[in-house]
């Protein structure tokens, strides 16, 4: 079997690593397993760029800007694909026996590109790293429902563009048949609530974490590689860019605050002599506990031992689906807290692994922080990862649909 993985990026954005993680699982699974992106950013073997120009995404982004009289609302949330490669005429295509669809917005695949590839008749599945294969326009639909009634009404984009391009995915997915795959239940029963998903089958297979790089290790080993203190509690926080107001940052450090509070009127408090370690672009936090902030971390192995050396990993983003870190932190053992959103309560079992926390509750997020500091739920978490991100287990549901 030699299945095709479409990705905008190789390596760049979360959707782009659980594409290549993907392919990589099912290479380990006997598959032939490639990918065909836009942004090629290695020289693996696997891995093909294709040229589509700057331009391209340029010209959506410019339709975008018009379409909403040059306001820059909705921007970067929004995407036409109305513009794109034909990839069906490449080898890498044509000898492929199922496609594999995620992130390819921003002049990669058009709706016409997509359109070709379901007239092929070959088996395609479409992973659903955020809202935009089922709606129409949107990337993340932020409390608005217009999806389920055709994207009538678009907050994001003036006009009837949202919905005009709905009613264009219709005829479009009406091709073919396709199998949609959500990372997380969440997403997956969200997009069953959307006209574009009605004749077509919806199932949820989460990502794949490399179990050979995220695992357990010797917390003290992983503090004295990375320089960081013993004998202190050490709060993980991290994202790609820190200062995306959907990352929740400003939670975060509330909840540090209180958490801070706590410990000076309780000296036996788990969260006494705590340490804050802030992982991402533009990642000094103001807070008063004790921080250290590092850049973006892209070597794998590396932040695999920060996982590892952490005591607890918080998260306080308001918009989720199946977030990578989560995953990867508890693959190393530590378990997390997060907010009550998206794919995250199905990824933390309350007080088992973890702390879910009630979404946009600071003060319930600082209890998590506590809890999760002043119990031992390291053994759970990394148990838990392992059953449900494995890459073997995800490998095989993955097969299962060109069997099925």
């Amino acid at each position: 079997m030699r299945i095709l993985i479409l990705s905008t990026s190789e390596r760049t954005g979360g959707a782009a690593i659980a594409a290549r993680r993907l392919m990589e699982a099912l290479g380990r699974s006997g598959v032939d397993a490639r990918m065909l992106v836009r942004d090629r950013q290695t020289d693996d073997p696997r891995v093909t760029g294709v040229r589509a120009g700057l331009w391209r995404k340029a010209w959506e982004r410019l339709c975008i800007l018009l379409c909403n009289r040059l306001s820059r609302r909705g921007l970067w949330k929004v995407s036409l694909a109305n513009t794109g490669v034909d990839i069906t005429r490449r080898p890498e295509f044509r000898e492929a026996d199922m496609v594999m669809i995620h992130w390819v917005c921003q002049g990669f695949l058009s709706l016409s590109d997509v359109r070709r590839i379901l007239r092929s008749g070959k088996p395609v599945v479409w992973t659903m790293h955020d809202q935009w294969p089922f709606t129409g326009v949107c990337h993340l639909l932020l409390g608005c429902e217009g999806f389920a009634g055709g994207c009538l009404e678009c907050p994001q984009l003036r006009g009837s563009m949202a919905r005009r391009i709905f009613r264009r995915k219709q005829r479009v997915y009406a091709e073919g048949r396709l199998t949609f795959v959500g990372c997380s239940q969440w997403i997956a029963d969200l997009a069953r609530r959307s006209p574009l998903t009605v004749g077509h089958r919806v199932v949820n297979i989460p990502n794949p974490i490399p179990g050979d790089i995220f695992c357990p290790m010797p917390q003290t080993e992983a503090r004295q590689a990375l320089g960081l203190p013993q004998g202190r509690k050490l709060i993980l926080s991290a994202a790609c860019k820190v200062s995306d107001t959907l990352k929740g940052f400003r939670y975060l450090q509330e909840a540090i605050a209180l958490v801070e509070r706590r410990a000076a009127d309780d000296i036996q408090s788990p969260l006494h002599d705590a340490v804050l370690l802030v992982i991402g672009q533009h990642s000094d936090l103001h807070t008063s506990l004790p921080t250290i902030s590092i850049p973006y971390v892209s070597d794998e192995r590396l932040m695999a031992q920060y996982y590892a050396a952490a005591d607890v990993f918080v998260t306080g983003s308001v918009q989720e689906n199946l977030p990578n870190t989560i995953a990867e932190a508890m693959s190393c053992g530590t378990p997390c807290v997060g907010f009550h959103v998206g794919g995250i309560p199905e990824m933390i079992d309350h007080k088992e692994n973890g702390y879910v926390a009630r979404y946009r509750d600071a003060q319930d997020l600082a209890e998590g922080i506590e809890y999760c500091l002043g119990h031992d739920l390291r053994e759970a978490a990394a148990r838990k990862a392992a059953a449900a991100y494995g890459e073997r287990q995800v490998a095989r549901q993955y097969i299962a649909l060109y069997e099925d």
